[in-house]
């Protein structure tokens, strides 16, 4: 006998509706639904600044561009799909890897130095440092 609950129904239609609504999922050029590419990052906090790491392999670097506003990095960029350069000479047997624009951000927990921020682009591996202000850095009061 196989029971069910009424939270099992409820769940379905969360993830059904979810599905539906999933803005991650765009139709293709060659039709269905082909998930939209979002690098993985990486965020590390040191004492003097946060340092952001980003994997951008098959992404050229004049494809890439960094901003930074209000307290927030912005990366954004375009990785080409490699079918699109021969698509009149063959035809997909399957692919795989993501492709098209990107865009990702970041918001600083504290105050930035966003005159100081400096980034380095080398082997599919974009590297931002994002130096804290001198007021966000830590450091001892003395109590009179």
């Amino acid at each position: 006998m196989v029971t069910t609950s009424p939270i099992h129904s409820v769940l379905d239609r969360m993830v059904t509706l979810s599905r539906a609504m999933d803005p991650s999922l765009a139709p293709s050029k060659h039709g269905g639904a082909t998930p939209a590419w979002s690098p993985a990052i990486d965020a590390f906090e040191t004492e003097q600044a946060w340092i952001i790491t980003a994997d951008l392999p098959g992404v050229p670097k004049d494809k890439v561009e960094v901003s930074f506003d209000r307290n927030t990095l912005t990366l954004k960029g375009e990785r080409p799909s490699i079918g699109a350069s021969n698509a009149e000479t063959s035809r997909v047997f399957f692919a795989e890897r993501a492709w098209g624009t990107f865009q990702r951000a970041v918001r600083f927990p504290q105050h930035v130095d966003g005159d100081r921020i400096s980034a380095a682009f080398t082997d599919g591996v974009l590297t931002v440092t994002v130096p804290k202000s001198e007021s966000a850095k830590a450091r001892m009061i003395e109590v009179r």
